[in-house]
C-alpha cells in the first residue's frame, strides 16, 4: 500500500484532548465482463496505480488506502518553556474500490457482492492502523512540554521526530499485514481464488 500524508500544524486553540473521528470516503474505478474472470483482469488494467515495477511499468492493485492528515496545534510559550496544549487531528481516509460497470447476472453479482465485502473489510484493517497511529499521536503531543523553550522549537523537533517514527512503524505494520493477507493461505488469495473458482450458473 501507498499512503500520502500532510502534516500541517497551525497554531490555534483547540480543546484540549477533544474527542475525533475519520472521515471516511469511498471512491470506485469501473470494471466490465461477463465472468468472474473477466472482471478480475478489468481490475488488473484499471486498478489504482501505486507506483511502478522494475520493468517501468505502472504498479497497479486491486484496492487502495489512501490518507490525508492535518493538524489544529495550540503551542503555549509558559515563561521560558513550551507546552503543547492540545492537537486535534483531520483525517480523511480514502478508499478506492472496484466496481462493475454495468449489471450483472443474479449468480454473478452474489459472488462479487462476497468479493467486494471482503475487499473493504481488508482495506479497512489499513484505516484502523491509521487511526490508531493519530490516536497514538494525540496522546503523545497533548501536554508535551520543552524547558528553555521560548519559541517551541524544542517542543516542534521532538513532536516531528516521534511523527517520523510512528509513520515508519505505521508503514510497516501495513506491509506485514498484506504480506500475511496475499500470502500463502492469507485470506486475500482465499478471497481472490474463490471468486474465480467455478464459473456462475444462472
Amino acid at each position: 500500500m501507498k499512503f500520502a500524508i500532510l502534516l500541517a500544524a497551525l497554531s490555534i486553540s483547540s480543546p484540549a484532548l477533544a474527542d475525533w473521528k475519520p472521515i471516511e470516503k469511498i471512491e470506485t474505478y469501473a470494471v466490465s465482463g461477463e465472468s468472474a474472470e473477466q472482471l478480475y483482469l478489468s481490475i488488473g488494467e484499471k486498478g489504482p496505480v501505486i507506483g511502478k515495477d522494475s520493468a517501468g511499468k505502472a504498479r497497479r492493485v486491486i484496492a487502495h488506502t489512501f490518507f490525508k492528515l492535518t493538524w489544529q496545534r495550540d503551542y503555549q510559550p509558559q515563561g521560558n518553556a513550551c507546552v503543547l496544549k492540545s492537537a486535534r487531528p483531520r483525517l480523511i481516509i480514502t478508499y478506492t474500490l472496484p466496481k462493475p460497470a454495468g449489471k450483472l447476472p443474479p449468480a454473478l453479482q452474489a459472488r462479487w457482492d462476497v468479493f467486494a465485502a471482503g475487499l473493504i473489510a481488508h482495506e479497512k484493517v489499513h484505516g484502523a492502523g491509521i487511526v490508531d497511529m493519530v490516536d497514538k499521536i494525540v496522546a503523545f503531543s497533548t501536554g508535551l512540554t520543552a524547558e528553555n523553550d521560548p519559541g517551541c522549537k524544542k517542543v516542534r523537533a521532538e513532536l516531528t521526530a516521534y511523527l517520523d517514527q510512528l509513520s515508519k512503524a505505521q508503514r510497516q505494520g501495513s506491509h506485514d499485514f498484506d504480506r500475511i493477507e496475499f500470502g500463502r493461505d492469507g485470506n486475500m488469495l482465499k478471497l481472490i481464488a474463490a471468486f474465480l473458482d467455478a464459473p456462475p450458473k444462472n
